[in-house]
């Protein structure tokens, strides 16, 4: 069967799959993958009525994402051209950009606080993903 993993508590080592509106439990002893399960990977999995068993990523997920997208280069474009919100266009938030480019014009230019808020926090490691939750260089 395949689902996704609607969540997971590492402390504890059990979770939920949901597939086609039913929830399954599960517990880590189940879990055949190389890497840790993580909320929202795709697996396929067996079931005894509602727990999983045999639980495996979907192949997309074998891997870790690869980064494709500079930190650095976010971050300078935050810093000095933070008021169009041209990094979050660079990173794939398109709609944080326009929402951005927005403020701006219509605070005649408030915006750019916002550009240099977001420029110390790429800096900082605290926005270190993009849009596709690739992490940054």
């Amino acid at each position: 069967m395949i689902g996704y993993i609607e969540s997971y508590e590492p402390d504890n080592q059990i979770g939920v799959i949901k597939s086609e509106e039913k929830s399954y439990t599960f517990h880590l002893d189940d879990w055949a993958a190389q890497v840790p399960p993580d909320v929202g990977d795709d697996v396929n999995f067996d079931t005894e009525e509602t727990i999983a068993r045999n639980i495996n990523l979907v192949g997309a997920y074998l891997t870790p994402p690869k980064a494709v997208k500079y930190k650095y280069v976010a971050a300078a474009l935050a810093l000095f051209l933070g008021f169009t919100g041209l990094h979050r266009f660079y990173l794939g938030f398109y709609w944080l950009g326009i929402a951005q480019l927005a403020l701006t014009a219509a605070t005649v230019g408030y915006g750019a606080l916002w550009g240099f808020v977001e420029a110390i926090l790429l800096f900082a490691g605290h926005i270190n993903k993009d849009a596709k939750g690739r992490p940054l260089k």
